[in-house]
Order: structure tokens, then C-alpha cells, then sequence
């Protein structure tokens, strides 16, 4: 299975999830490391495009393409998530959720996206199991139309 992930360019060989180790996210707090993707190439641009603000998109970026192992994916129905898991800014229930999943060791975890019935998977680097691998690199030219002010 192919899951996709919109990065800055020059980031776009990281396969150690430092963005995610230096920053948080939604699932994971800072110094966790982790690589959000999501189920399609438009899905990624949409997660990314929520994190940007318009007059900063950086240039370049990338559409990172990576190849899951399938039977390797736990995945997480709505119900078993923290009650608060789509709360803007992301709460911490959910970054102590992904967290210890991760650090238990899970390669990759299915999640539900902002769009119903559609899911991102966050990519465990320090996994002792290898379950994905990133197939191809892309230049994605980000079409404003996509967010305007």
C-alpha cells in the first residue's frame, strides 16, 4: 500500500521523523519522532495545508511517496481514540495516546483523518520492525487556489 506525505523539500529524505521529534504533533508530543502520511496524495496536501499559513508556504516541496507494510498497520477506530482528538489546537490526550504507541514500539498506526472515512498513517522510525519504505520523491508545487485568504 502507498501512503503520501507533502514535506519541504529539502527535508523530503528524512526518514528519521525529526519535524514531527523537534516539533509535536498531533500524536506525538516533542521528542517523539514519528512521520505523519496520509491514505492520498490530495489528503496530504490537505493535512499539510491546515499546518501552513497561506503567506508562508514554503518552496520547494515534495510529495514524499512510501510503500507500508499492510500487515504491520494497528488500526485505531474513532471510538478508541481520546474523546478530544479533533480539538484545534491538538490536546494532549491525543499526543500522550500517539505517544505511547509509539514508544511501545507499534511501526505504523491508522488513524482517521479531518475527512470522514479516510485516514492517515503515522510512521514509526525507531520500530524494530521495518514496515515502510520510501519509494519515490516528487517537487509538488503548492496551487494556492487550494487556501486562499
Amino acid at each position: 500500500m502507498l501512503v503520501y506525505r507533502v514535506s519541504k523539500t529539502q527535508y523530503a529524505e528524512d526518514l528519521n521523523g525529526t519535524g514531527a521529534k523537534l516539533f509535536g504533533g498531533r500524536w506525538n508530543h516533542i521528542d517523539t519522532p514519528c512521520i505523519y502520511t496520509a491514505s492520498s496524495r490530495s489528503l496530504a496536501v490537505l493535512e499539510y495545508s491546515v499546518n501552513v499559513n497561506i503567506d508562508y508556504i514554503p518552496r520547494p516541496l515534495s510529495i514524499c511517496i512510501f510503500e507500508i507494510d499492510e500487515t504491520k498497520v494497528k488500526e485505531l477506530k474513532i471510538n478508541k481514540l481520546p474523546g478530544d482528538w479533533k480539538d484545534v489546537p491538538s490536546p494532549f490526550p491525543t499526543k500522550d495516546f500517539g505517544t505511547k504507541l509509539l514508544e511501545k514500539g507499534d511501526p505504523i498506526i491508522k488513524l482517521p483523518s479531518i475527512i470522514p472515512d479516510e485516514f492517515n498513517f503515522v510512521l514509526n522510525p525507531l520500530a524494530t520492525e521495518k514496515a515502510f519504505k520510501l519509494v519515490e520523491i516528487k517537487d509538488f508545487v503548492y496551487d494556492l487556489r487550494i487556501k486562499s485568504k
